[in-house]
């Protein structure tokens, strides 16, 4: 059984950490470069960065502060938000990070998966898909629709389809985020991470919800999902990423342990 991974986010809004609920109502909580060094020390298996207003305003993501977060930490270290072409890929890949995120810039050139991997490799290119559950229709049949923009803009695009075609077109992974559960801490939607998680190859990512350790355990097992993405409850403190990593061992799930 590989292990599963335990992995911190970081939202940054003008080059603070931030966080939401629902995409909505952030507020600054720190320093994104702070953080990522003390979520390292804790044992975390990644980082993944996200510069959560660049699409939707329509700038180039923050450079400097990926390269000073990128000096801090020595585990792989994911970036998204604002990445639009394979010049953005490159800057990113060279300011330090071991993979780039893709998420609104991936609905609107689809080719951009293909070009990231053709150039850096699948394992490079991460898929961020932003879902949102929606009446079951003829356009959206598993009932989950793609958002982009930071949860501004409804695509008419069903999750399911595109996760797989994000595969064939070649991303290396899949950072799944239900903005339904997002900030909420009150647990992954795990109907949709197993739904994604069983139908492709790739690894899934679950993203939005987590509040206690519990709710790791359970996208981990239920919800299929090969990594967990957590947010809230370590930037409140209220829990740590080693406590987090020694329930899931108490409870059979093999991670990463760092003593």
């Amino acid at each position: 059984m590989l292990s599963k991974r335990i992995i911190p986010c970081l939202d940054v809004r003008a080059g603070k950490l931030t966080k939401g609920i629902r995409f909505k109502g952030n507020v600054d909580i720190g320093d994104p470069v702070e953080a990522a060094r003390e979520y390292y020390d804790q044992g975390a298996d990644e980082i993944v960065f996200y510069d959560i207003t660049a699409s939707s305003d329509e700038r180039n993501i923050m450079i400097d502060v990926v390269e000073r977060v990128a000096r801090t930490i020595f585990i792989p270290f994911s970036v998204g938000g604002g990445i639009r072409n394979l010049d953005d890929m490159r800057k990113v890949i060279l300011a330090g990070a071991e993979k780039v995120s893709v998420n609104s810039a991936a609905v609107v050139n689809p080719e951009i998966i293909t070009e990231g991997a053709g150039a850096f490799g699948s394992q490079c290119i991460v898929l961020g898909m932003d879902v949102k559950e929606v009446e079951k229709t003829k356009k959206i049949p598993s009932g989950y629709e793609i958002v982009i923009h930071g949860g501004r803009k409804f695509t008419g695009i069903d999750a399911l389809w595109w996760a797989r075609e994000a595969e064939r077109l070649g991303a290396g992974e899949i950072c799944l985020n239900s903005i339904d559960a997002d900030g909420t801490q009150d647990g992954y939607e795990l109907n949709l991470t197993a739904l994604i998680s069983e139908n492709v190859h790739i690894p899934v990512i679950a993203s939005g919800g987590a509040g206690k350790p519990e709710h790791l355990a359970a996208v981990l097992t239920t919800g299929k999902a090969d990594a967990a993405l957590i947010a809230s409850m370590v930037h409140y403190r209220t829990y740590t990423i080693a406590g987090i990593k020694q329930y899931l061992h108490e409870h059979q799930i093999k991670t990463r342990m760092s003593w």
